[in-house]
């Protein structure tokens, strides 16, 4: 195979140089498509009626967390310059380490108290699908994968600005540079193609309410549900 690809290279532009288009265009057309025919759908389709304490303690601090550690990925990802700049005073850089890093736990928190909901009360079980659970575990996974780079792989926000930034950037002027990625170590791969899966199961899942915002549930008061119901009646009524 001299001077062909070998298997890990045809592995690299397959995840690294395809999946980040395939994700995107699936992305655009399937959410637009939804949207046109079943734009009812657009909805987290929320639980919170059926559970309320359990499922704020999990919803709060998930989306406090992915809201933060997905906002400072983003700004390494504008002006990675600015990052490694700050990064350049040891103070600093461990303040923005340590501040990511509490992040990327509540959102892991957040993420083992929505599982617990969903796995232990029956109501909230039987109203989810089996694509909630395949997300649940993608970001689950996405998220541990994260955390474990922050610990194990110290000073993350600089090896984003500096690795992960340029290879983004390159993919977004439709001429993606594997140099950035290839030698990084696997951890981070993966937890990059966890992303790109995210992205591609996207439109398919209740994840698609993030494209309706506001989103109220961050700041709303506590949802009180009553019924209003004749027992009586209702019992007659099936007994005949």
């Amino acid at each position: 195979m001299s001077g062909g690809f070998s298997p890990m290279q045809y592995f690299n532009v397959l995840l690294f140089a395809v999946l980040p288009y395939l994700a995107v265009f699936t992305l655009i057309l399937v959410s637009i498509m939804r949207y046109l025919r079943r734009g009812f759908t657009y909805s987290s389709l929320s639980s919170q009626f059926l559970e309320n304490k359990q499922h704020f303690w999990g919803l709060v601090p998930f989306h406090y967390g992915i809201i933060t550690v997905l906002f400072g990925h983003f700004v390494a990802f504008l002006i990675p310059q600015s990052i490694l700049w700050w990064n350049s005073k040891p103070a600093r850089l461990y303040v923005l380490e340590v501040f990511a890093l509490i992040a990327g736990i509540f959102t892991l928190i957040g993420l083992i108290n929505l599982i617990i909901r969903r796995s232990s009360d029956s109501k909230a079980r039987i109203t989810t699908t089996t694509a909630d659970w395949i997300v649940l575990g993608i970001l689950g996974f996405s998220v541990l994968t994260g955390l474990y780079t922050a610990i194990f792989y110290r000073w993350g926000s600089s090896w984003f600005a500096s690795t992960m930034a340029p290879y983004l950037w390159s993919v977004l002027k439709l001429n993606p540079n594997l140099n950035y990625v290839t030698p990084i170590p696997l951890i981070f791969k993966l937890h990059i193609i966890a992303a790109y899966v995210i992205v591609l199961l996207f439109p398919f899942t209740r994840l698609v309410h993030i494209l309706v915002v506001p989103n109220p549930y961050l700041w709303r008061r506590p949802q009180v549900v009553r019924w209003y119901w004749n027992r009586r009646k209702i019992r007659s009524v099936q007994e005949t």
